[in-house]
């Protein structure tokens, strides 16, 4: 059984996040840069049936800069057996198109029996390339799974919709995606750390899969403007001098709240 992860460097969750006005992309020098929370979470799934079942190869993949290669690095320390990483010039500011493309890509390379990712990144929050990935593949895909089970010809898990439970499986090979409901991941330890270092860590670029980003054949989205926020106004104050009921009823008309 060979499953690939989808693991993605983010800012911080508990830091500052700021938009460059230059460049429209998020400012990852603003706090510090970690693996996705809902990445470490996918690969704890993994990292689980591959402890329990013998012959199970756990690879981590991302789409990501250069600087990104130790944050990645830390899936090996976890427990996975190797990792790939896509690094091109060409990505910045890739869309989810884009994204979704070289990973798909990236996945025939590597081969698969499973590809768990998380159903949305803490920083784009596009909720859309597990998806996105599965339909370029042509396989199943089972989405935002609350547990999780994996056979040798299927995976199967469980989905929360309003007012029911659904459970939900599919043959694989499969893309599935899953939610904060599923466990923490363990902490890498020291030998885990150490043995990371020798593990295959592979780099690749966008020729190395046939993509060219520039590609007007293919629909993209870019950036066209970008404006700060403006700061909150102060809402009106209405003091009550005997007429706070008609300042009161004058508000709601003039907003057509009334």
């Amino acid at each position: 059984m060979k499953i690939v992860v989808l693991v993605k460097e983010v800012p911080d969750t508990y830091g500052d996040r700021k938009l460059s006005l230059e460049t429209g992309l998020a400012d990852r020098g603003a706090s510090e840069r970690v693996l996705d929370e809902i990445g470490e979470r996918a690969l704890e799934v993994a990292l689980s049936y591959s402890d329990k079942t013998p012959g199970t190869e756990v690879i981590v993949l991302s789409m990501a800069s250069e600087a990104a290669s130790a944050t990645v690095r830390k899936g090996l320390a976890m427990g996975a057996a190797s990792a790939v990483q896509v690094i091109d010039d060409g990505l910045l500011g890739a869309d989810l198109g884009l994204t979704a493309e070289v990973l798909a890509a990236a996945l025939q390379r590597t081969g698969f029996d499973l590809v768990i990712a998380g159903n949305l990144s803490t920083d784009g929050s596009g909720g859309v390339i597990p998806a996105m990935v599965a339909e370029l593949l042509g396989v199943p895909n089972v989405t935002a799974l609350n547990s999780v089970a994996i056979s040798d010809g299927s995976v199967s898990g469980e989905r929360a919709s309003d007012g029911a439970a659904l459970t939900v499986s599919a043959s694989l090979p499969a893309v599935v995606s899953i939610t904060e409901a599923l466990p923490d991941a363990r902490f890498p330890n020291f030998k885990g750390i150490m043995a990371a270092k020798k593990k295959p860590f592979e780099t690749l670029s966008l020729a190395d899969l046939g993509i060219e980003a520039e590609d007007h054949s293919a629909s993209r989205s870019i950036v066209i403007g970008l404006s700060e926020k403006p700061p909150r106004q102060a809402g009106v104050k209405i003091v009550d001098e005997g007429d706070a009921g008609e300042q009161l009823a004058e508000f709601l008309v003039q907003n057509r709240l009334a």
